[in-house]
């Protein structure tokens, strides 16, 4: 039997990764991790958390408006952006520093370089060139902005990863991308001031959402400023004389903007990773190809995460490490379940949705009831707010089950969380229609939909 240094080595320090090496050595594994950039990953240095903060901060402005209407007055309120920046930048060192001690705490070897797959059971540290033999390995560097196709001049434009850097606030932005991240930035920068303008080559926006989410969420942007520009690419990107970049569109005008921004979607980050010459399978992507148990192709050589381009979220990639440490080191075998996850998009409307879309739903077979509730929200009666919520429930017609749940409006993100209980234990719209509700709520219209709409 070969000697080995480590019985875990981990290779990319965000979510999935810290909770397997701590799952792993809490269950008696020795565990060395290697992250070449800051502790704590994607969803704590430069997404999630930096993204939610700067929501929090862009719905201010509304809510100073709102304001108004429940009879408060105060003089006209001023945005200072390098407060707001620098805040974050704290808040996210603060919470990279708690991933570093709880590592520590579990007795995790931490190495602040980059490391590389050498064989099934060595993994190479560039800058120190140590060889480390392990008896696992787990790949858990997550994902990279992915700037395809390629754009002439994309290199005057940035990506999701600098935009919480940015000297100042620009006066005019242009975000190409019609996805979640795509949206949110949108969102964000319009509520802080900023002329948006969202560039998209599909003809909606959230492509693999419900249909009538989609819709909602579209003519919502279009009522919050926001310039948007479907069915087009940009053909290229130059700078003007004055310092901003113009973008020279398939179709249209060209759109002048001092920040280009570049959200047209994320890709595994795998390059250079040494994994297909250690002989692993990769997806068309650049993802690994893993099977229930995270396990690649090679034995020894396991995959969690966005790195596998399976479920592409933070918590996911939490439950696959963990699910991953348990069963390898804990002697408690278990699997992910992918097929029932929350998520949210933080726009403004914000979005909530657990289970199949409608769309969804009838692809795979199921003959179908439909509830649906629109309705203006208690708030805006007294405001004066032009917003709407809306909410729908899939349900099987044949069996009752509900299916899918999907929120547009204030607070979706929390309610659906609540919400994915239910569905995850297979609720019916039996199930629902006796729970009493909770009023005065938006909530409660989820249990109070009594005649299907469609079916």
């Amino acid at each position: 039997m070969p000697d080995f240094d480590v019985d875990l080595f981990v290779i990319g320090a965000g979510s999935g990764g810290t909770r397997a090496a701590r799952i792993a050595a809490g269950h008696g594994a020795r565990v060395m991790i290697a992250e070449e950039d800051r502790i704590g990953g994607t969803c704590v240095i430069r997404g999630c958390v930096p993204k939610k903060l700067f929501v929090y901060a862009s719905r201010f402005a509304e809510d100073f408006e709102d304001a108004a209407g429940f009879g408060w007055s105060a003089p006209a309120p001023a945005f200072d952006w390098p407060t707001l920046r620098d805040a974050v930048a704290g808040e996210v060192t603060r919470l990279s520093g708690l991933y570093r001690k709880g590592l520590d705490a579990a007795g995790v070897a931490i190495r602040e370089e980059r490391a590389t797959v050498e064989d099934a059971h060595t993994v190479r540290l560039a800058r120190t060139g140590e060889a480390v033999r392990a008896r696992h390995i787990l790949v858990a560097t997550g994902g990279w902005p992915a700037f395809e196709p390629p754009i002439p001049g994309g290199e005057l434009a940035i990506s999701s990863n600098e935009v919480f850097h940015l000297p100042g606030l620009p006066r005019r932005m242009l975000i190409i991308g019609g996805g979640y991240i795509a949206l949110e930035f949108a969102c964000v920068f319009a509520r802080l001031g900023v002329a948006v303008t969202v560039l998209h080559r599909g003809d909606n926006v959230l492509r693999g959402f419900d249909e009538d989410i989609r819709v909602r969420l579209r003519e919502a942007l279009e009522h919050a400023g926001i310039a948007l520009r479907l069915g087009c690419t940009v053909d290229r990107i130059e700078l003007l004389p004055d310092g901003a970049r113009r973008a020279h569109c398939s179709s249209g005008a060209p759109v002048d903007a001092e920040v280009v921004l570049v959200a047209t979607g994320r890709k595994p980050n795998t390059a250079g990773l040494g994994l297909a010459e250690a002989g692993v399978e990769m997806g068309r992507a650049g993802e690994i190809v893993v099977d229930g148990d995270s396990a690649s192709s090679v034995p020894s050589i396991h995959a969690v995460g966005d790195v596998t381009n399976r479920v592409n979220l933070t918590p996911v990639a939490i439950r696959e490490g963990h699910a991953f440490a348990d069963s390898v080191f804990g002697g408690k075998p278990w699997r992910m379940d992918h097929r029932i996850v929350a998520s949210a998009v933080f726009t403004t409307p914000e979005i909530g949705t657990v289970g199949l879309g409608e769309q969804q739903a009838l692809a795979a077979g199921h003959e179908l009831r439909i509830f649906e509730s629109g309705f203006r929200p208690m708030k805006a009666t007294i405001s004066g707010r032009a917003e709407r919520v809306y909410m729908k429930l899939v349900v099987d017609a044949k069996t009752d089950r509900v299916l899918g749940v999907h929120i547009l409006g204030h607070d979706s993100g929390e309610i659906i969380q609540a919400v994915a209980i239910a569905v995850t234990m297979g609720a019916t719209k039996a199930d629902f229609d006796r729970t009493i509700a909770l009023h005065p709520s938006a909530a409660e219209e989820l249990v109070t939909m009594r005649t299907a709409r469609r079916s």
